[in-house]
């Protein structure tokens, strides 16, 4: 399949949106079974979708991220946010989404390997991309690592209090 991309323009925050739930319907079911209850209840008060959805809003609109959308046929199929942190000499992919219909067919490598060319255009020396390390998130981490990707030993604990 061919794909190009091209840089988000505003009137394409419905179709992001509507990516974003499809993509991550699945994953977030499985997160769900797999976090301390009153972690994912802390962090989706209202649904992990609401959150989800503020949180790429709020993204788009505080302009810290440059976003990226992946078309294929006049149809965008992914997208991709990118933000640089010149005080890491790191550039981030902070968001990436494809269609459900559209996974497996490179959209996510081309739309990585665009946003490396981006990042060392602006003179950044690596790039960091975070997910969860739950099953939900198992083929992120597949996709990561076989673009290259070295995971980083993180440990994050919470602790109800009570």
């Amino acid at each position: 399949m061919t794909f190009h991309i091209e840089p988000f323009q505003a009137d394409q925050v419905d179709e992001i949106l509507a990516i974003s739930q499809r993509a991550w319907t699945p994953v977030f079911a499985l997160l769900q079974e797999h976090v301390q209850r009153y972690v994912y209840d802390a962090f989706y008060p209202k649904g992990w979708w609401q959150r989800q959805q503020a949180d790429i809003q709020d993204m788009i609109a505080e302009g810290k991220t440059s976003v990226w959308i992946a078309r294929s046929e006049e149809k965008t199929v992914g997208y991709i946010g990118i933000r640089i942190h010149p005080e890491d000499m790191m550039g981030e992919i902070y968001i990436i989404a494809v269609d459900p219909d559209h996974q497996g067919r490179g959209a996510a490598s081309m739309l990585m390997r665009f946003a490396f060319d981006e990042i060392k255009r602006a003179g950044m020396k690596m790039v960091m991309v975070e997910t969860g390390g739950d099953p939900g998130h198992a083929p992120a981490r597949r996709a990561y690592e076989a673009i290259g990707f070295e995971r980083w030993p993180v440990a994050r604990y919470f602790k109800q209090l009570t």
